[in-house]
């Protein structure tokens, strides 16, 4: 039977483009890359690792896209290798809230240690840190 190994993007619907770049880019530190695909349109990425987030405008998304594309639907987990003390020190630096944590949870590969925010959609995000 043919298997997936890895997740390679995913996409994100928002409602504003700016405000998730930025959010994402100062928040979380990811890096905001602009593309263009065969198609010639000009879309955006989050990038970090050795994976990408598409952005997808809300009400103007690509296709082929979602069955119903939604801003606010995502729970996302994000691996840190930054303690998560310094993470809340930052966050709260830009009066990002923490809603929960740090909490202990159960990551893909084993025990993990979790705080979560929401994005400027209300996606949830989870930052963790393996245990």
């Amino acid at each position: 039977m043919p298997r997936v190994q890895s997740l390679d993007h995913l996409v994100l619907t928002v409602r504003d483009l700016d405000r998730a770049i930025a959010f994402y880019r100062d928040v979380l530190g990811m890096r905001a890359d602009a593309f263009t695909p065969a198609d010639g349109s000009r879309r955006w990425a989050l990038s970090f690792g050795t994976q990408k987030i598409n952005l997808h405008l809300a009400g103007a998304e690509f296709d082929p896209k979602a069955d119903a594309p939604t801003p606010g639907s995502a729970d996302l987990c994000f691996l840190s290798e930054t303690g998560l003390e310094t993470w809340q020190q930052h966050l709260a630096g830009l009066g990002v809230a923490v809603l929960e944590g740090p909490v202990d949870r159960t990551g893909a590969q084993g025990p993990i240690r979790s705080i979560y925010l929401r994005d400027p959609d209300g996606n949830l995000i989870e930052i963790a840190n393996r245990l």
